[in-house]
């Protein structure tokens, strides 16, 4: 498992000397009330789009997260939480939980509300999180699971999955790829440690996470991230590598295989003023209703030729069916 030696030196040298353009650089800032984002925090954010989503952190939640950076996600969750060790935040590169502990030291100057002990920062791997079962609300990674190959990164979603409370949230944002990635490239030590050559199509990443057992699957948000081409790359083609924000939901597996939203809608246009197809899905007339892949399927089914389904969005942000 040398690649994964690679990917603790790539990050040590990250948390000794802050690399503002390592792997992804999309994360957002978010604009809340009272709270101060530090520079350094700013430019050690090593990940891609956001795992911090307030819906999913109501009533005061227990959070982890694995592979904590600088501390900015983590300083995130906390203005949600705000209550001693609310916070798990797990690595295994000593000198990040060290950078990240000085962090929050400025976190504490600039946001009155914040104590460092909201946050407890352990030492641990992403494949034997130090962290009891049933025991998290929301457990988070970014841009770290697409590291592993497929025998750690069954063990890291495996871990999630156990640590979590029935109906838990696993949140989170990695690059994916459509297009099969050539042998030469897969076998880059520093590219797989920057998160790039283990990028997985979608299917296969939704799969991983069913195969866990998540009974639910949204598909948040899907954004263009960056070109990998054969000038700057060990690669004989063009590859084109997507941000991709994913929520893997604890809920049992229906008989029927799991809910996947990849942001699909239903709008009835007929002559009533709702469509009721008697299995839980209640269309009122010209309203989308977000639907799950599994009841996109059912409802094209009936063959009406007064119900629309769109094609995926990739962008789902709850309500709808199921």
């Amino acid at each position: 498992m040398s690649y994964l030696n690679t990917t603790k030196d790539v990050y040590k040298e990250a948390a000794l000397t802050p690399d503002v353009g390592l792997c992804c650089t999309t994360n957002p800032i978010w604009e809340l009330p009272g709270l101060k984002i530090p520079k350094i925090m700013q430019e050690m954010n090593y990940g891609c789009g956001s795992t911090v989503h307030p819906r999913d952190l109501t009533n005061s939640p227990k959070i982890l997260y694995v592979g904590v950076g600088g501390g900015m996600e983590l300083l995130q969750f906390a203005y949600f939480s705000r209550q001693k060790n609310g916070v798990i935040g797990v690595d295994v590169v000593d000198e990040m939980l060290d950078a990240s502990r000085k962090n929050f030291k400025e976190a504490e100057a600039q946001n009155p509300w914040f104590k460092s002990e909201f946050v407890d920062l352990k030492k641990g791997d992403a494949l034997h999180l130090p962290v009891e079962d049933n025991s998290i609300d929301v457990a988070a990674q970014n841009c770290l699971f697409n590291i592993f190959k497929a025998e750690e990164l069954k063990k890291a979603i495996d871990e999630m999955y156990r640590v979590l409370k029935p109906h838990g949230r696993l949140v989170m944002s990695d690059p994916t790829c459509e297009q099969p990635m050539n042998d030469t490239l897969r076998k880059d030590e520093r590219l797989r440690a920057l998160c790039l050559s283990g990028s997985l199509p979608i299917a296969e990443y939704v799969k991983a996470l069913t195969d866990a057992g998540f009974g639910t699957i949204e598909i948040r948000a899907r954004k263009p991230y960056r070109i990998l081409d054969p000038k700057h790359y060990p690669t004989d083609e063009l590859i084109y590598i997507e941000s991709i924000e994913v929520a893997a939901i604890k809920d049992p597996m229906p008989a029927d295989g799991p809910c996947i939203f990849t942001g699909k809608a239903a709008i009835y246009y007929g002559e009533d003023d709702y469509f009721d197809d008697k299995a839980g899905h209640v269309l009122l007339k010209n309203q989308p209703l977000a639907i799950c892949d599994k009841t996109a399927v059912a409802l094209a089914s009936l063959g009406r030729d007064d119900i629309f389904i769109s094609e995926s969005t990739f962008h789902y942000d709850g309500g709808g069916c199921c």
